[in-house]
């Protein structure tokens, strides 16, 4: 089973036990009824936002969803050791994204730690959630939109910052960047 089947089966898990239908889930995630039922059926790996309001509206943490197995405190993931799990496809979010969850196994967090490679885009996309997130610039420039305000930020420098407030983070210009960002979603 693949890692989208898994999730895809998590979410209507949960989505079934609390009564709800796809559509009740869209009307209250703002997410469209076809993406969520693309989730469901594995066919679509959704982006960390998409994700972030589905476990609101389900009453799960982030982690509930993305999580395979229990590792024992303390986690430790080294660099080499890294696995991107979280690819979104088209329409499901920013496909310019490559996600490295850090925290996976840690079933008990209350934040989601991830290393971010990104890829130079045109598309643009704000996005909003319940919650905080912090990053920092590890390789190259991004290009942090937040509400009307936007900022550059280099190697070395970070940002913490409400994520009710809709933003993007970008690589700048046409070189890749990366980032280590920590997201937290109050439960």
């Amino acid at each position: 089973m693949s890692t989208s089947d898994k999730l895809g089966n998590r979410i209507k898990t949960y989505r079934e036990r609390l009564g709800m239908t796809i559509e009740d889930l869209a009307k209250n995630t703002g997410i469209d009824p076809v993406l969520i039922a693309n989730i469901e059926n594995g066919t679509v790996y959704p982006a960390i936002s998409v994700l972030v309001k589905l476990s609101r509206a389900l009453g799960q943490r982030l982690g509930t969803f993305m999580d395979d197995q229990f590792l024992p405190d303390p986690l430790i993931v080294r660099s080499p050791e890294r696995r991107e799990e979280t690819t979104p496809h088209h329409g499901a979010g920013p496909g310019n994204y490559h996600y490295y969850p850090l925290g996976k196994g840690k079933t008990d967090r209350h934040m989601e730690p991830l290393y971010i490679e990104i890829e130079p885009t045109a598309e643009s996309s704000l996005s909003s959630h319940e919650g905080e997130e912090f990053i920092i610039v590890v390789e190259g420039e991004v290009d942090l939109t937040y509400g009307k305000q936007k900022h550059r930020l280099k190697a070395g420098d970070s940002m913490y910052y409400n994520s009710v407030v809709p933003h993007e983070v970008t690589a700048a210009g046409n070189a890749r960047a990366a980032i280590y960002a920590v997201i937290y979603t109050p439960f």
